[in-house]
């Protein structure tokens, strides 16, 4: 079974699942993106606030932590803002509460040395590898659109991100648009063509999210409203000193440990992303949001990446736990 195949099961299924909350803790997604709240993450701050053991469990993709959202197993999750799309396309029922970055460098198509690709017209004909239904899945197609390249001529393998490491060790690949930690691994013998900054400015912005099960949210307010107030404290840290929270070395080796980055590659991919405030989020999180998503969607749709598109993606959006926060 193919795994968006995989994903539109399990989300059959959401609706007569419950949210997992077991007797010993809350089980939350995580993925390998650089970002701030890893050392909060690292140092216990999530489960000092909420009073709650939480179970992390590691994923490589955001079609999988949507698989475990929407099976019932899961009921917190960390994916993007082009997953996200989808299963709120496929009527998952999940609101996202928060972001954790608008994404940037972090995310980028880097090309194989000596594969002949020197610009993008140079990708026909070429294998690139991307996970797909990810974020940066959606920023390739978007920057082949952007390219006026037929995504029918390139070869887009759908491969998850340690998958895509070692295709490129093999030479199996010529390309691939990815995140840490196989983005420093191809970037050590490529060249960035793009990066989701560039492809931003475009008009295909994406996020990173947490999203959570309808049902848990209904009966876990105070979990989430203080789980908000640990990534804001340390957004707010990162944002009054960038340059010296990057350069910290214990908050360096943290998120290298959690995200399986080299730390020279923590220190130079923290910048890569914008990480908004609660105040900040507490607007991004109504009409800004609601129109990547569905704009994000009807993208996926002309792709052929998702059947059909909801009215209004209002209802899987909601700052109703950073409001809380910030009271």
């Amino acid at each position: 079974m193919t795994r968006p195949a995989l994903v539109s099961l399990f989300v059959s299924l959401a609706f007569v699942a419950g949210a997992a909350v077991a007797d010993d803790g809350v089980t939350i997604a995580f993925q390998t993106g650089v970002d701030p709240s890893k050392v909060a993450q690292a140092d216990g701050d999530y489960e000092k606030a909420t009073g709650k053991k939480i179970n992390w469990r590691k994923f490589e993709s955001g079609a999988e932590v949507i698989a475990a959202v929407a099976s019932g197993d899961v009921p917190v999750g960390n994916i993007g803002s082009s997953p996200l799309a989808a299963a709120a396309s496929r009527g998952l029922p999940i609101q996202t509460f928060l972001v954790t970055g608008v994404i940037g460098e972090s995310e980028a198509l880097v090309v194989r040395n000596g594969s002949g690709i020197s610009k993008p017209a140079d990708l026909v004909g070429k294998k690139i590898a991307v996970p797909y239904v990810s974020t940066t899945h959606y920023s390739l197609l978007a920057a082949l659109k952007h390219w006026k390249v037929d995504a029918g001529k390139v070869t887009i393998l759908n491969l998850r991100p340690s998958e895509i490491a070692a295709a490129w060790q093999r030479g199996d690949i010529d390309g691939a648009y990815v995140w840490e930690p196989a983005l420093g691994k191809v970037r050590a013998s490529g060249k960035v063509l793009t990066s989701s900054a560039e492809v931003g400015k475009w008009g295909a912005p994406t996020y990173d999210l947490w999203i959570v099960r309808q049902d848990f949210a209904a009966k876990n307010p105070d979990f989430l409203k203080q789980f908000v107030s640990v990534t804001g404290k340390v957004f707010e840290r990162y944002n009054k000193d960038p340059k010296g929270f990057a350069s910290n070395a214990a908050n360096v080796s943290k998120i290298a440990r959690l995200t399986g980055s080299k730390p020279e590659e923590v220190t130079a991919l923290l910048p890569g992303n914008l990480y908004p405030s609660l105040a900040e989020q507490t607007k991004l999180l109504q009409q800004p949001l609601v129109k990547a998503v569905g704009d994000t969607a009807a993208f996926l749709k002309s792709q052929g990446k998702v059947d059909s598109l909801q009215p209004s993606y209002t209802p899987y959006v909601t700052n109703q736990f950073i409001n809380a926060a910030l009271r």
